[in-house]
């Protein structure tokens, strides 16, 4: 079994993770599960964000994509440790993307030892994609 590779001295990037996923997959997620599937993915805060669009769609596929960055960044994936509600994409004064992450997230950041996350987001009406590194 490989090992994962070492973080070189003098960086002080922790991890970095990236997703993309076709716009249709959540699409028809939303169509055949609504208010289940967004509840258990998305924030509250992120489905009035998303909804507030005239097509919702990409905007919930590129904060689905930051999600699982997120979870590779931290090397876990989704799942007991990394929930999809312990991140949350949210909006500077510009318009600009972060990653707010709920206590059990933010406890897991801390553990890994990084202290920021970037993240940045796009998409096409076909593709969403997200990049998230984590650095100290």
């Amino acid at each position: 079994m490989t090992s994962m590779p070492e973080i070189p001295s003098g960086t002080n990037v922790i991890g970095v993770g990236i997703d993309t996923i076709e716009v249709s997959r959540i699409k028809d997620s939303v169509e055949r599960h609504g208010e289940h599937f967004l509840n258990k993915i998305f924030t509250s805060n992120e489905q009035a964000y998303c909804n507030d669009k005239s097509d919702s769609a990409p905007f919930y596929a590129t904060r689905f994509a930051a999600k699982e960055a997120m979870a590779k960044a931290f090397r876990t994936g989704i799942g007991k440790d990394f929930g999809w509600l312990d991140s949350e994409i949210i909006h500077g004064m510009e318009g600009e993307p972060f990653i707010k992450l709920s206590q059990s997230g933010q406890a897991m950041l801390n553990q890994v030892g990084a202290s920021k996350v970037l993240v940045s987001l796009t998409h096409l009406s076909t593709v969403a994609s997200a990049v998230v590194i984590l650095v100290s």
